[in-house]
């Protein structure tokens, strides 16, 4: 295994905090999920498998080459393939949250709501703040194919669920994915609150105000 040198400490500072934040946000029961954040364009930083989030040592963290080598730290989470795969379809984005958060792995165990979004638009903070959710289908926690199955979605997202397992979420900054993350924990929560209900829903030009004033992704007529 090759050497790096030490990741920044400002990123390592992130990680931890936004590790403690995710748990204070009830996202992240025991040691399950895991977060990273890009280091330039080169590396990224992943927490460690078997690590509960709101107690992260920056000594730990591991560190990979966006080929997926791993260069530093303890061995990674499973899922790393998963957060690289996530990176590579949105590679503006810098930080990564995936947590098996209760209302969001609910949701992930119904049928979606459309082909483009699992969750439908019932507030305009999911609009704004994650966009369409499309359903990744299922395999096994940090199979390689999840990877896949995600790059295969050809539409734009920065937020899915994954079938039977969780969510994830994609930003600019790590503490953005986190916004993303709790908002899609609350469009799940509502969601399951109306199923079998009549709901009034967003409408097409509403969602597309929304979009073009936030920058978040949504399939107008996908449904």
């Amino acid at each position: 295994m090759t050497t790096l040198s030490a990741p920044s400490s400002e990123l390592l500072a992130e990680l931890t905090a936004i590790g403690q934040a995710t748990v204070g946000a009830g996202l992240s029961p025991g040691s399950s999920g895991n977060i990273s954040v890009r280091d330039g364009d080169g590396h990224v930083l992943i927490t460690p498998g078997g690590s509960s989030l709101g107690a992260l040592d920056p000594d730990t963290i591991s560190v990979l080459t966006m080929s997926g080598e791993w260069i530093g730290g303890n061995k990674p989470s499973k899922e790393a393939s998963l957060h690289l795969a996530f990176y590579a379809k949105n590679p503006e984005h810098r930080g990564i949250v995936h947590v098996h958060s209760p209302q969001a792995v609910a949701a992930s165990c119904v049928e979606p709501w459309s082909a483009t979004s699992a969750l439908p638009p019932l507030t305009p903070y999911f609009v704004m703040r994650a966009g369409q959710t499309p359903l990744v289908p299922y395999r096994a926690p940090g199979s390689p194919e999840l990877g896949e199955l995600l790059l295969a979605l050809d539409i734009p997202f920065s937020s899915a669920l994954l079938q039977n397992h969780g969510q994830i979420t994609s930003a600019v900054t790590l503490a953005a994915a986190l916004d993303a993350a709790i908002e899609v924990e609350e469009a799940a929560r509502i969601t399951l609150l109306t199923a079998g209900h009549d709901r009034k829903l967003l409408t097409d030009s509403e969602i597309a105000e929304l979009t073009e004033r936030y920058g978040s992704d949504w399939t107008l007529g996908s449904r």
